[in-house]
């Protein structure tokens, strides 16, 4: 029988995104398939980590696509953004957390082309004097990334309801990031 990859990574990014801890054993029962197979299609839990962060780079890229940073005030394509890249925050939330990801020579370029999107995207509403110009951009980019974690994670948990993750992203970002006229 053939293994439908796409399949093994989206359950064990559903796994993972729960547990971040779950063992291959695990993840391999949360596809359906034996612990064998799974790992006759990822060597290790290394393997599997880097496949998630291809595929949540490409869901995140996608995301931003559909967002059109371009279009339209930054803040409303920050609405957009956060709209779009919510199915994958869980995934994102996970991946955050794996620093073997983020250390050495082999950090994955995606990264880098979604960091300067998003920081363009934010250096746009500076520059049209929507967002304050004394956060940097690349702050703005990771502060964005910790919100749509940190939802992602208190939502999973019951801490909060996932029906208010984008409004409390985007009303704490934006709340924080709006450029205020002195009186």
């Amino acid at each position: 029988m053939a293994v439908d990859r796409d399949h093994v990574l989206r359950s064990a990014a559903a796994l993972l995104t729960r547990r971040a801890t779950a063992t291959m054993d695990e993840v391999a029962k949360a596809a359906g398939i034996s612990r064998a197979t799974l790992h006759r299609h990822f060597a290790g839990r290394d393997a599997l980590v880097r496949a998630l962060e291809a595929l949540g780079i490409a869901e995140c890229e996608t995301a931003l696509d559909a967002a059109r940073l371009d279009e339209g005030p930054a803040g409303d394509a920050v609405r957009r953004l956060v709209r779009e890249i919510e199915p994958a925050a869980g995934l994102l939330a996970f991946l955050v957390t794996e620093n073997q990801l983020f250390e050495g020579e082999e950090q994955h370029e995606g990264w880098a082309r979604l960091d300067a999107r998003i920081a363009a995207l934010f250096r746009r509403g500076q520059e049209s004097g929507e967002f304050r110009i004394d956060l940097t951009p690349a702050w703005l980019t990771e502060a964005l990334y910790g919100l749509v974690g940190s939802a992602a994670w208190a939502a999973l948990d019951g801490r909060i309801a996932a029906k208010d993750f984008q409004h409390m992203i985007v009303e704490l970002l934006l709340g924080g990031a709006l450029r205020r006229e002195e009186p």
